[in-house]
């Protein structure tokens, strides 16, 4: 039988120096999702965003709808950024992140399916949760919890049958795979959601701060209709987003107490959270071979199969 993928660690969620490296592994590496071109309304408009500690600032540059360039605030230079066919704007926080299409080979026929320029942009906010970024995105990945947690969103998009299908890079949700075309649910790795539903679009980006248990949470909404329908949209997406955010603060809580160290992922259910951990960690541990110019070491060891992790840091060192 072949082995079970087994989860990170607790300390990966923990340790101050591991997410210094997933920030060098990981975060510079990376394309994400700004939003919709719709977020910029007029000529000269700005929308500024951070991300591992990069700050950046998107700006429409003329009256062309898809003149929008994206700049490091910190020096000025341009980040690498993209305007998919149907309208959404993707950007780097570094000059170590491969080409779009690299990135993302296979994303564009998902996303092709939905004329993002008709979404009008209608709200953003942000806080700060007491959780890593990790324990977001586990969450986000499954939807064994769905049932308990979410009932209302349940009711629409029932769990029993719910599947996640993994790309390169991304992955994709379907509440029902008889009904394909149902709703349009992604995440792209490592951070970025898109949520297409109920007439309106939402996502979020699960952004990292310096302190490994604190994340801060960046969420946009996009609608077709304003005032009363919006209201009622927002209020349902909002009760589904505080359920997910008291969890997660209730599993780091254990993560830190030490009440949860390491364990298994459901085969079937759970391919999503081993899916986007695999990443990481293949990721951080090449990142740690460089650096460090060594072999592989008894500090980790991976294969196609498993997923077998101790301390690349000393937790204590935190």
């Amino acid at each position: 039988m072949a082995s079970l993928t087994r989860t990170l660690p607790a300390s990966w969620y923990c340790s101050s120096p591991l997410y210094q490296l997933e920030r060098r592994a990981v975060f510079l590496k990376a394309w994400y999702l700004l939003g919709p071109i719709t977020r910029f309304h007029s000529v000269g408009d700005k929308v500024g965003y951070e991300v591992a500690q990069i700050s950046l600032t998107a700006c429409r540059m003329s009256e062309e709808l898809r003149d929008i360039k994206v700049f490091d605030e910190k020096t000025g230079s341009e980040f690498k950024s993209y305007i998919t066919e149907t309208g959404l704007l993707f950007a780097t926080i570094s000059d170590q992140a491969p080409s779009f299409d690299e990135f993302f080979p296979d994303l564009k026929p998902l996303i092709g399916t939905v004329d993002f320029t008709k979404l009008p942009y209608r709200r953003s906010i942000k806080y700060e949760g007491k959780f890593n970024w990790k324990t977001m995105v586990d969450g986000y990945q499954e939807c064994l919890h769905c049932q308990y947690t979410h009932p209302s969103f349940s009711v629409f998009y029932p769990p029993t049958f719910y599947t996640v299908y993994n790309h390169k890079n991304f992955s994709q949700h379907v509440a029902d795979p008889n009904k394909a075309d149902d709703g349009l649910f992604l995440y792209f790795f490592p951070n970025c959601t898109l949520n297409v539903y109920g007439g309106g679009m939402s996502s979020f980006r699960v952004c990292p701060t310096e302190k490994p248990g604190i994340t801060r949470m960046e969420f946009d909404y996009y609608h077709l209709e304003s005032g009363e329908k919006f209201e009622e949209y927002f209020k349902f997406v909002r009760q589904v987003a505080m359920e997910d955010y008291e969890l997660c603060e209730k599993a780091q809580e254990n993560l830190e107490k030490g009440i949860y160290a390491e364990g298994i992922l459901n085969p079937v259910k759970e391919t999503g959270v081993a899916f986007y951990q695999q990443r990481v960690l293949e990721l951080v541990c090449a990142q740690h071979e460089t650096e460090t110019e060594s072999k592989p070491s008894a500090a980790y060891e991976r294969s196609s199969n498993t997923l077998t992790v101790s301390h690349l840091v000393d937790p204590a060192s935190s």
